[in-house]
């Protein structure tokens, strides 16, 4: 499937010959998700590492479900925005911007096309989470060399933040350093799998050695996870992902008292919020690294058959409100991000021929 594409200046809107209105695979959604997402005016997109999509999933006027994908090299990291998507690559951050005029429809179903307009070259370090400083600067997990980084203008990157126990910046990826939370425009809290300063090191403690670090004091906030993902600081609370045991974690940041909110039978790994519901994806867990974890035992106990897709989680109840379910051909996705006041957006892929012919002009100012 190729994205849409627009033609011409902002009055004249074309589409691309291979728009499509389906993933390559099925997905089904239940019964309230597409109300769910019209109600709060919303859109969501989310990453699949594995094939390299960013998938899109808006609503129709009639109320189904409408789904698009743009393909990547590595798709993972996501920050997204009313006007603004980016998105982290294998070797690059993508800077996607919105091509529509205010007020046009693409192919009759699109209020929003994202093309890519620029591109933050880093090369292969792993790139996870990303997040936007209040000077608008991307600042994005560098897993490959335990640490938060910006973009640099004349290096691959600038590092500007490491745990404290990690001793030197080196390729190693000592204690998976992977999700970033932001607040007031700038990191706050950072997960990592371990407290290792060692290659690879976090391999060995993924069933309990886990923690969510202050990026300002470089104080431990809370320890004894299981490969936790995505920090988030939200309506007074701080939240994360157990992704080795499947549960969505509050907690309190004056005592650090911990409290399990939801369990899903899956890996767990992005989280972003919509007012008192929480949006996460769901992996199938992988071949042979449910050893050792806590979630193989919570998922046989449950009786539940693991699968891949998004989950709406009310906040308030503490229950799984609404889902989307991807068919049997995706089983891993990474991040996702709630896109506000649209109905249905898409994307351009940096390699499509749709991207040849999605040239919009700037209106010029001055004399």
């Amino acid at each position: 499937m190729e994205a849409t594409a627009v033609n011409g200046d902002e009055s004249s809107v074309g589409v691309g010959a291979g728009v499509a209105s389906q993933p390559p695979t099925p997905a089904t959604v239940s019964r309230g998700f597409v109300a769910w997402m019209i109600r709060h005016r919303v859109a969501l997109a989310c990453s699949c590492a594995e094939s390299g999509d960013l998938f899109f999933v808006g609503s129709a006027p009639n109320g189904a479900p409408v789904f698009s994908r743009s393909r990547f090299s590595r798709a993972m990291g996501l920050a997204g925005f009313s006007q603004r998507l980016f998105l982290a690559d294998r070797a690059q951050i993508w800077r996607l911007e919105n091509a529509l005029a205010p007020g046009k429809i693409a192919n009759g179903r699109f209020d929003r096309v994202y093309a890519p307009r620029s591109a933050l070259v880093t090369g292969d370090i792993d790139t996870h989470e990303i997040g936007v400083d209040g000077a608008g600067r991307v600042v994005f997990v560098n897993t490959a060399y335990s640490c938060l980084a910006l973009p640099s203008v004349t290096h691959a990157f600038r590092p500007i933040w490491k745990p404290k126990f990690v001793s030197k910046l080196v390729p190693e990826d000592r204690c998976h350093l992977n999700g970033i939370g932001m607040a007031s425009g700038r990191p706050k809290v950072v997960s990592v799998c371990s407290l290792t300063d060692f290659v690879d090191g976090w391999r060995n403690h993924r069933a309990d050695g886990g923690a969510i670090i202050d990026v300002d004091t470089d104080k431990v906030l809370a320890e004894g996870l299981s490969m936790p993902h995505s920090p988030r600081l939200h309506e007074g609370a701080l939240w994360a992902v157990n992704s080795g045991s499947g549960h969505l974690l509050r907690f309190d940041p004056q005592t650090g008292k911990r409290e399990a909110v939801v369990f899903a039978p899956g890996f767990l790994r992005g989280l972003a919020f919509c007012g008192m519901y929480a949006v996460i994806t769901m992996s199938l867990p992988k071949t042979g690294r449910l050893e050792g974890l806590p979630l193989g035992d919570n998922i046989r106990r449950s009786g539940a058959t693991p699968w891949c897709g998004l989950l709406v989680v009310d906040l308030r109840q503490g229950a799984i409100a609404e889902w989307l379910h991807f068919g049997d051909l995706i089983h891993q996705l990474f991040d996702v991000a709630v896109l506000p006041q649209m109905r249905s957006p898409t994307g351009v892929a940096p390699d499509s021929a749709e991207l040849q012919e999605t040239i919009t002009i700037e209106e010029a100012t001055g004399a």
